[in-house]
């Protein structure tokens, strides 16, 4: 199985995530059963690189799975988005000065299943 750095080269090569690039790194990303830090931060490293391409539509779904997963699954705050996370995503959002469609479904996506859903979140819907 390929390394999460060498999957995250392959994709960056074409700059366009197709369908069989969103299998493989959902295997290696979910081999363990959960999303980390690192992997958390390399699919936003890739949504950015990604960004208004034609990419497979799967690439969206894998996303938001993942970071909601890495979000919501923890041991600290499960079911939702406590100060921490959320002033991590927040950062990883604006962190290119747009909100691209994907992490605007992301937002909603969080919004409809956590518990809570932060002030400073609220305000990205609504830029």
């Amino acid at each position: 199985m390929k390394s999460l750095q060498q999957i995250k080269t392959e994709l960056l090569e074409d700059g366009v995530i197709d369908a069989g690039e969103v299998k493989d790194l959902e295997q290696i990303l979910f081999a363990d059963g959960k999303i980390d830090t690192e992997e958390a931060e390399m699919l936003f490293e890739l949504n950015n690189a990604v960004s208004g391409k034609d990419n497979h539509d799967s690439w969206e779904s894998l996303f938001i799975k993942a970071i909601s997963g890495y979000l919501l699954d923890d041991e600290n705050s499960a079911g939702e988005i406590d100060e921490t996370e959320a002033a991590w995503l927040y950062n990883k959002i604006n962190i290119d000065g747009q909100i691209d469609s994907i992490e605007h479904n992301l937002l909603l996506a969080l919004k409809k299943n956590s518990s809570n859903f932060p002030a400073n979140l609220d305000s990205l819907l609504k830029k």
